[in-house]
């Protein structure tokens, strides 16, 4: 498989992720059972943080360590300003509301995409440099983490579409389409990473502090809160795990 077709082939993963999410409202009548709902946070957060030291961090590290911590720190302030501007406009998800909230549900998830279709667009973009840098390995962990992740938000958008009275493939559409931005995304920072090759070390970092916040923000208070935190804890180890093995198994 040419390096352009594995490319094409990463970027579509996180879209799949999402569109599974969304499939979700085939599969439960009513919302997916908080046990299960917590092992896929869990899952996800610790994919996501593997992902981001293995994919990004630790390749950014050997590219050049001088702008790491600024692009980490700079990942996070994004993220951070992001969610001031959706909360400041009150595009927020609100549990248990219903009509025109479920609207700005999917307008804010399709927001928080953005930067998550930009964070696989840098990976890939990396393994494009050819520098060994960046390996296939690392982009694909990075692009199966965050699909890992889009499994349970493309739930979060659905379901409560399909519980406001809109229909089961209705709802699926609207779930699929909040992640369409991420592959869309992630070609627009292919093509300025391709102009501004070498700040590559600080968009990888910036990335990282992206997906950290993410981790740290939105998925594991959502796995730890309420009943059967223990499983998200489970889940988070299981995925971490699962990334440790992958890098070693493929080297």
């Amino acid at each position: 498989m040419t390096p352009v077709l594995q490319t094409a082939v990463g970027l579509v993963i996180p879209f799949v992720g999402t569109a599974l999410g969304a499939a979700a409202v085939f599969l439960f009548k009513s919302n997916i059972p908080p046990r299960v709902q917590k092992i896929l946070l869990g899952f996800a957060s610790g994919v996501m943080l593997a992902a981001s030291v293995w994919s990004l961090l630790l390749p950014a590290l050997e590219l050049s360590g001088s702008w790491l911590v600024v692009g980490f720190l700079v990942g996070i302030g994004f993220l951070l300003g992001l969610d001031q501007l959706t909360a400041r406009l009150h595009l927020e998800p609100k549990p248990g509301t219903a009509g025109a909230n479920s609207f700005l549900l999917v307008l804010a998830v399709t927001l928080h995409n953005v930067p998550e279709g930009m964070a696989v667009g840098v990976a890939f973009a990396g393994m494009l440099a050819g520098d060994g840098a960046i390996t296939p390995a690392d982009a694909f962990a990075l692009a199966v983490g965050i699909a890992l992740q889009n499994i349970p938000e493309g739930t979060m958008v659905a379901a409560p579409l399909c519980s406001d009275g809109c229909s089961r493939s209705r709802s699926f559409v609207y779930g699929v389409l909040s992640g369409a931005v991420e592959p869309v995304g992630a070609v627009l920072t292919i093509l300025l990473t391709a102009l501004l090759r070498p700040v590559l070390p600080f968009l990888l970092a910036f990335a990282a502090g992206a997906m950290v916040y993410v981790v740290l923000e939105e998925l594991n208070p959502q796995a730890q809160t309420g009943p059967h935190g223990h499983t998200g804890t489970m889940g988070a180890a299981a995925g971490f795990a699962l990334m440790m093995a992958m890098d070693v198994a493929l080297g």
